[in-house]
């Protein structure tokens, strides 16, 4: 079966995703002094792994905020977590956005329960990065991402990918749509949803990007997929309602625009009960990474970079992979041996010659999107 994933990784720039915090208030506890592991930018400022995780078992717990259960394999990468290492973890409203991601850090500066990781869409990574936020920090696998794929201090680094898809319910769109040029259809009124609001949710701006490839723009150019949009709301067929599995389930978004391996978690975890397709249109391929990346006012520093070395390990790799996503170090696997080969063979296919937006066009279009996304939707 052909892949394009060796291309992904070789071209790909950060995109994203996005998750609420929680807001401040009195009585919240102070971080304490957490002293060389708040400065290292690897393990070995710190002696090592061994030594870094003797850090992080002091500290004892770990901080993350936006990381549902169904997105990626998060559940079972923190379950996997927790058990390797014996860390408590605290997590943040896993349905949030990057945007509050961010809020939450400058909000929450200083308190215990401030976030201690990000999990952000490419635009918000870079807009984090450049407000000081994130920490500089290269886990040991840092050199298998390639250059385009990471901050080449670490502030931020690509994790894991997938592609825009169409997910339906079988059962209440028995003509399935296969492009986006489907979804103008009369037939699809009122069941055509995205991940959130593209002004603040990574998988959204996604969505709006893929539209856009779909109708004559481009990397530079998204504003034809923000007037696609405002024709499937004046056609009825587009609701402005935030896909999940909860409304996937309840019959209130029988059609979604989603990433490829949230749509896979969906099918697995609605087994039963919805029947959930997925599949990548042809007019819109659009792929993208989120990013990780460390605070820099971590309250626990040492488990958010052990959390780190975790994720960009070949276990946390492959767990990553387990959820239908590409995780960034995949090719490297690949060659190694080291990648879970039922579950690459499991991957939506796709075609080849895949490309992607530089950071500066991400940036551009997630400027765009915010000046004229309301005021084209009302």
């Amino acid at each position: 079966m052909k892949r394009s994933f060796v291309a992904l990784v070789a071209g790909a720039t950060a995109l994203t995703l996005t998750l609420t915090a929680c807001g401040g208030g009195s009585g919240a506890g102070t971080a304490k002094d957490s002293g060389a592991s708040a400065t290292a930018k690897s393990a070995a400022d710190l002696g090592g792994l061994d030594k870094l995780v003797e850090a992080a078992k002091k500290e004892g717990e770990l901080n993350v905020i936006a990381l549902p259960h169904d997105w990626a394999n998060y559940g079972e990468i923190l379950d996997a977590f927790k058990k390797k290492y014996g860390l408590k973890i605290t997590e943040a409203n896993p349905e949030g956005s990057s945007q509050d991601e961010i809020s939450a850090v400058k909000q929450l500066k200083g308190q215990t329960r401030a976030p201690d990781v990000l999990d952000l869409g490419g635009a918000f990574a870079l807009s984090a990065a450049k407000d000081g936020l994130t920490a500089p920090y290269q886990v040991a696998t840092f050199g298998d991402i390639p250059d385009s794929q990471k901050d080449p201090e670490g502030n931020w680094v690509n994790d894991y990918g997938g592609y825009i898809s169409i997910g339906y319910d079988a059962k209440k769109v028995p003509n399935p749509p296969k492009t986006l040029a489907d979804l103008k259809k009369p037939e699809y009124a009122g069941k055509v949803a995205l991940n959130g609001d593209p002004t603040k949710a990574g998988a959204a701006f996604a969505g709006v990007y893929a539209a856009a490839l779909a109708n004559g723009g481009s990397f530079a150019d998204i504003k034809p997929g923000i007037q696609y949009f405002a024709d499937l709301k004046k056609a009825g067929v587009f609701i402005p309602v935030q896909a999940s599995a909860a409304t996937v389930e309840s019959g209130q978004t029988p059609i979604t625009l989603d990433w490829d391996y949230l749509q896979a978690g969906y099918a697995k975890k609605l087994q039963g009960k919805v029947d959930w397709k997925v599949a990548v249109p042809a007019d819109g391929v659009y792929s993208n990474f989120y990013c990780q990346a460390v605070s820099q006012t971590a309250p626990h520093p040492a488990a958010a970079r052990l959390w780190q070395e975790f994720l960009y390990s070949d276990e946390g790799q492959n767990l990553y992979l387990k959820g239908l996503s590409r995780p960034a170090r995949l090719p490297k696997m690949q060659a190694a041996g080291t990648a879970d080969k039922a579950a690459v063979a499991a991957l939506p296919e796709v075609g080849e010659n895949v490309k992607f937006p530089t950071n500066d066009q991400i940036d551009a279009a997630k400027k765009v999107v915010a000046d004229e996304w309301a005021k084209a939707l009302g």
